[in-house]
């Protein structure tokens, strides 16, 4: 009777150590599930950036208002009989010389 205890501990200390260290143990585990709400987080922000991409495309292909301002903002686009002012801040001038307040 001894020597069935003595193997069926040996056997449970066995399972215990491939439980908490082993290939699929709780280690492994506990790192894929952290791994996943990783990934689930970097899901999320990719959605948003996607949906956000998307309206754009959805604005850009039936809304003339978007292509207009688009067009102005990154090309300096102007309608007929508009007239481009620019102002400038003397203040920013002079700290970007190095001569500032």
């Amino acid at each position: 009777m001894r020597y069935v205890a003595l193997i069926l501990l040996i056997l449970l200390i066995a399972l215990q150590v491939r439980l908490w260290t082993g290939q699929g143990g709780l280690h492994e585990t506990w790192r894929l599930r952290e791994r996943v709400e990783e990934q689930k987080a970097e899901n999320a922000k990719l959605k948003a950036r996607n949906d956000t991409l998307a309206a754009e495309v959805e604005d850009l292909k039936h809304g003339d208002e978007a292509i207009e301002e688009r067009a102005r903002a990154e090309i300096g686009l102007l309608k007929p009989g508009e007239t481009f002012y620019q102002v400038v801040d003397q203040n920013a001038d002079k700290s970007k010389d190095g001569k500032g307040r």
